[in-house]
């Protein structure tokens, strides 16, 4: 791997402040510059596999974290609060906290793919824990910064009665009230100055929309969407449903 430049090298370093880290952190900058790496910017040596041992470690990271502070809580519980906090919705949004975007090496084409950004900011992060990890072979680089972002996002998971899966909570109310499933109508804001509020959705029940959220991804904009229309019916709204009558009956 070619030695890093000396303003690559001060990017690096600038990121690792971002961080909170001290200057004096033993950080392998050649792990990190490669954590930084898109596959487009280099087919050789990009991040890829340094996501994919960030991926472990994080999981590793959560779970410990849930050991530690929700030992009442059964495993199930345990597996919903992960599944939204290394999904890439969050981590996206943490990796946009601390500008992660601003040190990427990434091929113009790739950059312009927006649809792409969330998964590709999630990755980068991924490859970051990956690095930092590595770079001593413990938590120590990875937990003060990204234990209380993950802090955060599981407190808001587990005072959510729905653990925050509104489009399973929104299908099994409907159903079970009105034996009826709801319908997303998703549409790409073009025009949107940020990458979290990329596509708007509609959540739609027998003609009536229950709901409207954005979000950086299809699947995340129709989840902010389940979630109003979820607090809504929930907090005593009432939704009347059309009845058709059946051809040739007069009632």
């Amino acid at each position: 791997m070619a030695e890093l430049s000396a303003g690559r090298q001060r990017q690096l370093e600038q990121l690792v402040e971002r961080l909170g880290l001290p200057s004096t952190a033993k950080v392998q900058w050649s792990l990190l510059d490669l954590a930084l790496t898109h596959v487009s910017y280099s087919a050789a040596d990009n991040y890829e596999q340094l996501e994919f041992l960030g991926d472990a470690v994080l999981r590793l990271f959560v779970a410990q974290h849930l050991w530690v502070n929700d030992r009442n809580d059964t495993v199930g519980q345990w597996t919903a609060v992960r599944s939204v906090l290394v999904s890439d919705r969050v981590l996206s949004k943490i990796a946009y906290t601390f500008g992660f975007e601003r040190f990427l090496l990434v091929a113009p084409s790739a950059a312009r793919d927006t649809k792409g950004e969330t998964s590709r900011l999630a990755n980068t992060l991924e490859a970051v824990i990956g690095a930092l990890y590595l770079s001593t072979h413990d938590f120590e680089l990875v937990a003060p910064w990204l234990k209380p972002e993950l802090e955060q996002q599981a407190e808001q998971v587990r005072s959510d009665p729905t653990y925050q899966n509104y489009k399973a909570a929104l299908q099994q109310w409907t159903q079970g009230h009105y034996r009826l499933l709801p319908e997303y109508r998703v549409e790409e804001q073009i025009a949107s100055q940020t990458p979290l509020s990329r596509f708007s959705a509609e959540v739609w029940l027998q003609g009536e929309c229950l709901g409207v959220g954005t979000g950086p991804s299809r699947k995340s904009a129709e989840k902010a969407a389940a979630q109003i229309a979820y607090s809504k019916l929930s907090a005593g709204y009432v939704f009347e449903p059309v009845i058709e009558s059946l051809p040739g009956r007069d009632d």
